[in-house]
């Protein structure tokens, strides 16, 4: 760890990776103190929905640990840019027929962005997270490496960090797996060692995305088609409850039908029978920008995520005019617009783009 290293803070969430990530730092010597990031929750009358990150019941376990840690601890209010940059992005890009990924701009733009400079503010010269990815510098230049926990890695959510965010961030767990990281909470008694992990989406707590989508969408219903015959197979609830590739919850009979294409400019919903359809394969891709971490030298050979849950591909990634032209050694299926295009060369992220 470099010497410019003065002050850290540790985005503290309420979980056991942040907590570990506190614990390793304080045992290290460094000057330390935890900062708690309260997000939009949405409010229904006198109703609240709590935001998984930052419920009460979050922050009271991020303050325990920070007792036990002998640290100071400090809540930031982020509520609005948090509405702004992931929340209402979100809704636009399902309203405009995408799939977005809001992991991706909160790391981009909230924990990396505002809270960065929250916690500079505060006296921090660097933020350390529990994310399960590494950095590595070289000179003056920073890399994004996979977390040693294949598993857990968080490096594809992180493809967006520019070098001066990188430059001002540390991993402390990144190169641990996720069971020395429990071992260590419960050895060390801390209050979260046994808490289990949250899988939703942090501001719909419920886990009914649909739910939420119709409390803030003007969704039209419109046809289902079938995308050889042209055949009206029955309605949908509205485009943005759909995504490419879907299987569940198209409300067809005679199933198993899947999602092929969401026709915006005629409110149509294509599917299809067929798995293995031409229209859900894709042999290249290409790309107005990708965001890059480091130069790169183009055509380059790399690995690629069309989304977190994806399995690897190999690609080739080349320039042609003003695109990047993107193919895949292996077809892949149910490319979804909206969805983050990752791209690693061995452990190292090279960078990515929205798709």
């Amino acid at each position: 760890m470099e010497q410019t290293v003065k002050k850290i803070a540790v985005a503290m969430s309420g979980g056991v990776d942040s907590s570990v990530a506190a614990f390793l730092l304080k045992q290290k010597g460094y000057d330390v103190f935890g900062v708690f990031a309260k997000f939009w929750a949405e409010e229904e009358g006198e109703k609240v929905r709590e935001n998984v990150c930052c419920s009460k019941e979050a922050r009271d376990d991020a303050k325990r640990v920070c007792d036990k840690l002998g640290i100071p601890f400090y809540t930031v209010n982020l509520e609005s840019p948090f509405k702004e940059k992931v929340v209402d992005n979100f809704l636009l890009e399902y309203n405009e027929g995408q799939t977005p990924n809001p992991c991706v701009r909160c790391n981009q733009f909230i924990k990396f962005g505002q809270l960065l400079e929250k916690a500079e503010k505060l006296g921090a010269s660097h933020l350390a997270t529990g994310h399960y990815a590494q950095i590595k510098q070289a000179g003056d230049q920073f890399s994004l490496i996979r977390g040693k926990d294949k598993e857990k890695d968080q490096s594809y959510f992180l493809y967006r960090l520019n070098q001066k965010q990188l430059s001002r961030i540390l991993f402390p767990v990144g190169h641990l797996k996720k069971k020395k990281v429990r071992k260590i909470a419960e050895k060390n008694n801390l209050a979260t060692a046994s808490k289990k992990e949250s899988q939703e989406v942090c501001f719909v707590p419920s886990g009914d995305l649909q739910d939420f989508l119709a409390r803030y969408l003007d969704l039209k219903p419109g046809e289902i088609k079938d995308i050889d015959s042209k055949k009206v197979l029955g309605e949908h609830k509205g485009l943005a409850m759909y995504t490419i590739g879907q299987r569940k919850g198209i409300g067809l009979a005679d199933g198993p039908y899947f999602v092929v294409r969401l026709d915006k400019e005629n409110n149509v919903l294509w599917v299809t029978k067929n798995a293995e359809h031409s229209q859900l394969k894709l042999e290249s891709l290409r790309l107005k920008n990708i965001h890059w971490i480091n130069n790169v030298d183009l055509p380059v050979k790399a690995t690629a995520k069309i989304r977190y849950g994806s399995p690897e591909t190999s690609v080739l990634i080349s320039k042609q005019d003003d695109q990047y032209l993107i193919k895949f050694k292996k077809s892949q299926w149910a490319v979804t617009p909206g969805q983050s295009i990752v791209f690693w060369k061995g452990k190292e992220v090279l960078g990515g783009s929205v798709i």
